[in-house]
């Protein structure tokens, strides 16, 4: 690696300038990026719910393509005197508009749902032609403005509220809401880190270093990430975690490359020998580290999931440019800066105390004699933060998933309030015949009533719609006449073309959740369908029974992804052993890292489960309830970040106690030593990670703040319990043991000699 290192320093200038071209070309793509994620996810498996809706968009003459809800506030009733002419007008200007194949309005189903009981809020369920959800995304604002286009033409407009949701609204709201979550988390968090890092520097010169290796790392990372998007589909996850893991670890490696390069100019080495010895000793343990991050990363590439595989591809994007820069251009920078690094040098004076190892070195002695206290203590203060963790609920949850702070999500919360929100995600039901079969024969149009009958009893079930709900009271007799002449039937029903194929050999069943249904146990209802399809009745025993839609999606990514999360856990685990037993020749190490790493994450997931799922201190977050579950996709990442985030301390400390070791022979000093000369390295990478998770922990989006909260607390207890008390006291319980085999534990301590470790630089 000297060689290497001589030659980045020799040739400084080409690498500076290489680097300043693309981060300016990075600078100026990134923020095209957003447009080009995906907010609606999925899987790349197909799974039930895919074949669910290809079966809608290939055998149907008429098929429900996406839906839309619009609901319009009025002073007065909506039906009668000006209101009325307003609602009127709207439903009008929709029905002509070429892409919507539908209106439907409370007058054309009476006996739902769609107007509120003092008949001042309605709703109206607008069909699309389209069955695609990109497609149909980008009608989202041509349908907002011909809405407004009509109010315009009212002078009491104001009067007037409209709101369109569903769940391609949703989807366009959250990804723009996302966009601007992230950024406004980023103008937040500047000038706070700065602070962070004026303390722990005492220079204006080193603090600026690390917020320019931290903004390069999430413009280069977004940058790459949108080229990437023309080859596979991306989440909008992504951009909060190039964020928050971008800034993140992009200062933590600057910040312990800045530090060793202070210390070797303060041991009288030239700038050029300072930064190849920085590269050697600092940039050996970035380069570990970035390492055992990426496993968690790469790990989530397996998944079956968008959301979950973009994390993990993203991931491995931005910890491999934090690495890079922290590793090239920032040595670069400090060969050329030289003993500037400390401008203004009087500001050092002034926060001396802050990087002072005084209280480091007390508490490291502490530690030292009372090993067995520490372990204890600190093990029980995790285990009772670990106890929630039992208790945890998967699934989407019950409420706040929906943002509120977007016209969608507002859309959505008024539709519960009249209790229409289960018109927008129905559960699909579909009932496929063997071939030479018609589901017009009295044998199956009693079996799809029976089926009807099975849902529409489950008190989660608001409605029930199929070929053979079209009339209320209508018998088994009444149906099979009406279909004696299918094209009458048609004439007389339209709507029959969206529940009978054109074949006449499937049928679809439209189960509409209940108001007082969660999204939480409108996946309990999929449950339900599909286990009535498992066993249906009699006259469908040769049929062949589906179900989907957007609970069902939900379902199906919850299985498939539960389903490998344990090969996760396994690839993780083992990668990141084997990564730490090769870095540091030794057995317990690697051993002791997991346990440990493993405790960090079980008192996170105990943190989650009690603010979020059970409710406590949930305000503080802006939220006015408990969740009643965890959104699967965040065990999943918080599992694979937080592992890897949490090795990064854990090589900090370890590469500098097994430094320390090596020139001492003696584990116990060389403990003492590390813990004191990296504590207040991990402290500010902490604080600056706190803040940076923290900030996103108060967004308006339930799964970006579910995520930036869970890696703040992982952060917390890992750099605080587990880096500061925990570690020291195994290191220092286990004594030479930790270096085994490396170092034969029964042969006596003898120091090796003093290494200069400077190379001088022509």
């Amino acid at each position: 690696m000297l060689p290497l290192a001589r030659a980045l320093i020799r040739r400084r200038w080409i690498v500076i300038v290489l680097w300043t071209i693309l981060g300016a070309y990075a600078t100026l793509r990134a923020p095209r990026t957003p447009e080009l994620l995906s907010a609606r996810g999925g899987s790349f498996k197909v799974t039930e719910a895919d074949e669910v809706s290809a079966l809608i968009r290939t055998r149907f003459a008429a098929p429900l393509g996406e839906t839309f809800a619009l609901t319009l506030q009025a002073p007065s009733a909506v039906d009668s005197g000006r209101p009325g002419a307003v609602f009127d007008s709207i439903v009008a200007t929709l029905r002509r508009q070429p892409e919507i194949r539908e209106v439907v309005t409370w007058r054309d189903a009476p006996g739902r749902p769609f107007i509120s009981a003092d008949h001042h809020t309605t709703a109206m369920v607008i069909a699309l032609r389209t069955t695609s959800g990109d497609t149909s995304a980008m009608m989202v604002q041509s349908i907002r403005d011909t809405v407004q286009q009509t109010l315009r033409h009212f002078a009491d407009r104001e009067r007037y509220r409209s709101l369109l949701t569903g769940r391609a609204a949703l989807d366009v709201d959250t990804r723009t809401l996302s966009t601007k979550e992230t950024r406004r988390g980023e103008l937040q968090l500047l000038p706070l880190t700065l602070i962070i890092l004026v303390l722990a520097f005492g220079a204006l010169v080193a603090a600026a270093l690390p917020l320019l290796i931290g903004s390069l790392t999430i413009s280069v990372s977004l940058t790459i990430v949108g080229l990437l998007t023309k080859i596979t589909p991306m989440s909008i996850f992504v951009l909060s975690i190039a964020t928050m893991i971008g800034l993140g670890v992009g200062i933590d490696y600057s910040l312990l490359i800045v530090t060793r390069f202070r210390e070797e100019m303060s041991r009288g080495s030239s700038r050029r020998d300072a930064a190849v010895n920085t590269i050697l000793t600092a940039g050996g343990a970035v380069i570990t580290s970035g390492l055992t991050v990426v496993v968690g990363f790469g790990a989530l590439i397996f998944t079956p999931l968008v959301e979950t595989r973009s994390v993990g591809i993203g991931g491995l994007i931005v910890v491999g440019s934090a690495v890079l820069l922290s590793v090239t251009l920032l040595p670069a920078l400090l060969a050329v800066i030289g003993r500037n690094i400390d401008r203004p040098r009087w500001l050092a004076r002034k926060l001396a105390w802050y990087h002072s190892p005084q209280l480091w070195e007390k508490w490291a002695r502490t530690l030292h004699r009372h090993p067995w206290r520490a372990l204890t203590l600190g093990g029980l203060f995790i285990a009772v933060l670990s106890l929630p963790a039992w208790w945890i609920r998967v699934g989407v949850p019950a409420r706040h998933w929906w943002p509120a702070h977007t016209e969608a999500g507002a859309g959505a919360n008024v539709l519960q309030s009249i209790g229409a929100m289960g018109y927008v995600v129905p559960v699909r039901v579909l009932v496929e015949l063997p071939a030479g079969r018609s589901a017009t024969e009295a044998v199956y149009l009693r079996g799809l009533k029976s089926l009807s009958d099975s849902l529409r009893a489950d008190p989660r079930v608001g409605d029930v719609v199929s070929m053979v709900d079209l009339s209320e009271g209508n018998s088994i007799l009444k149906y099979s006449l009406l279909y004696s002449n299918l094209d009458s039937a048609r004439a007389q029903y339209p709507v029959l073309d969206t529940y009978l194929g054109q074949d006449s050999r499937i049928a679809m069943i439209d189960v509409f959740p209940a108001d007082t249904t969660s999204l939480l146990t409108g996946m309990g209802l999929v449950t339900r369908a599909r286990s009535l399809a498992a066993s249906p009745p009699k006259q469908l025993r040769d049929a062949r029974i589906l179900v989907g839609g957007f609970h069902a999606t939900n379902v199906d990514l919850q299985n498939d992804l539960l389903a490998r999360f344990p090969l996760l856990v396994a690839l993780i685990l083992g990668a990141t052993g084997i990564m730490l037993a090769i870095a540091f020749r030794s057995v317990l190490i690697p051993i002791k890292a997991i346990l440990l790493n493993t405790l960090s994450v079980a008192g996170t997931f105990g943190l989650v489960v009690l603010v979020f799922q059970k409710g406590f201190g949930i305000r503080v977050l802006g939220l006015d309830g408990a969740t009643d579950a965890i959104f699967v996709v965040v065990p999943v990442l918080v599992f694979a970040v937080v592992f890897g985030l949490s090795m990064d301390y854990e090589v900090f400390l370890l590469s500098r106690i097994k430094e320390a070791f090596d020139r001492t022979g003696r584990n116990d000093e060389a403990t003492m030593e590390g813990v004191s000369a990296t504590a207040s390295v991990i402290t500010s990478a902490a604080l600056i990670m706190l803040l940076v998770f923290g900030v996103f922990a108060f967004a308006h989006v339930l799964a970006m703040q579910l995520l930036g909260f869970g890696l703040a607390v992982a952060v917390f207890l890992d750099a605080t319990v587990i880096r500061m008390v925990l570690v020291p006291a195994v290191m220092q319980l286990m004594g030479r043991w930790n270096w085994w085999p490396g170092v034969d534990p029964r042969q006596p301590a003898r120091p090796k000699p003093m290494q200069s470790g400077e190379h001088h630089i022509p």
